[in-house]
């Protein structure tokens, strides 16, 4: 298993902190919201006014009605979504890279009850699309091969690339054409949508998305994250899978006052922005300094580079807390937060730059 730093079993100070978004703490505004749900009584399971505000704003960021589950976790999300996608003798067709392949110990198995993940290739942790366009009709209708069921997208990938529209749409109308339902693992689903200036229907349903696992707590939310559905007929199997899975709270209200705050007045945008433009700040400043290896620039608020052994040890005697050594030796992830601020970026150059020379 690979070191982050011996740091991470206390509390790291934010602008030592780049392992990831999850370790940044909740938006002020999201921490009142929860408090706010905490008076009074209201009747439980989401029969209430702040899951009724949160599923009307999630309709009207989407253009449309959709289904609305909440949920503690992205790995819940995936797997109920995919569950109720695939059925236990199909595939989930997903890049080799993808969250739900490496992180997520077998939870989409599990949820589906057996269905199978087929890894894909393709640069920059996005499915190659002639990859797909065989995969899709590999052995479909043979009683001896599982059958594809599901093509997922991450969206932002884990490597910190970007799906377009266009790019999503193609994928899609592969998946379609071969009869397959398309998921979008959207953990920073926020961090892409401001990265492509695109809408949040533009970038889902309307280029083919059937379901969504619509991140939160990476981008300023504390427990919650959502299944949002395009497709009315899924809401049944859904809303059984969640109760099942035990993620149909009775206190639904404390994680639906979160996504309603976090919608509300673009926090969430204004977040991922913030958090992308770090990343942005990051990269920029690591090209500069001699010895350091950008692999690709940032598009959403990943950044991997290549640093000296001699760098990165002088880093994590600082306090920098970061993945290292964890994907290839050399080769370090640094992860940017809603609550990092520019000053924060700045010293972590300087800290790089200082070990460098």
């Amino acid at each position: 298993m690979s070191t982050v730093t011996a740091t991470t079993t206390a509390t790291t100070p934010s602008g030592l902190s780049f392992v990831s978004d999850n370790m940044a703490g909740a938006s002020p505004r999201i921490a009142g919201a929860v408090a706010e749900a905490a008076a009074g009584q209201v009747l439980p399971y989401g029969n209430d006014p702040f899951t009724e505000r949160a599923r009307g704003r999630l309709a009207e960021i989407f253009e449309r009605d959709v289904d609305v589950f909440p949920v503690s976790t992205g790995s819940a999300a995936n797997g109920l979504a995919l569950a109720a996608l695939t059925p236990p003798w199909g595939s989930v067709l997903a890049h080799q890279d993808s969250h739900i392949h490496h992180d997520e110990c077998g939870a989409p198995e599990f949820f589906t009850g057996g269905a199978k993940l087929v890894r894909l290739p393709g640069l920059d942790s996005k499915i190659d699309p002639e990859a797909l366009q065989a995969a899709v009709r590999r052995r479909a209708g043979d009683v001896h091969s599982v059958q594809p069921s599901v093509v997922s997208i991450s969206q932002a990938t884990e490597s910190g690339s970007v799906h377009t529209v266009e790019e999503i749409r193609r994928l899609s109308s592969i998946a379609k054409d071969a009869g397959l339902r398309v998921h979008m693992d959207g953990a920073r689903f926020a961090n892409a949508l401001v990265h492509l200036d695109a809408s949040p229907a533009e970038m889902t349903w309307k280029a083919g998305v059937d379901v969504l696992s619509f991140g939160a707590t990476k981008n300023g939310a504390m427990t919650a994250d959502a299944i949002v559905s395009f497709d009315p007929a899924l809401a049944t199997e859904l809303a059984f899978r969640a109760k099942r899975g035990g993620q149909l709270t009775s206190k639904m209200r404390f994680q639906t006052a979160q996504l309603d705050a976090y919608l509300t007045d673009d926090l969430w945008l204004d977040n991922a922005r913030r958090a992308n433009a770090m990343a942005t700040r990051l990269g920029t400043g690591l090209k500069a300094i001699p010895g350091v290896g950008l692999l690709a620039a940032p598009q959403a608020n990943i950044l991997f580079c290549r640093l000296p052994q001699h760098v990165t040890d002088g880093l994590l005697a600082e306090g920098y807390a970061f993945y290292h050594d964890r994907w290839e030796p050399g080769i370090v992830r640094f992860v940017t937060a809603f609550s990092h601020q520019a000053d924060d970026i700045d010293q972590l150059l300087d800290a790089v730059h200082r070990h460098s020379a």
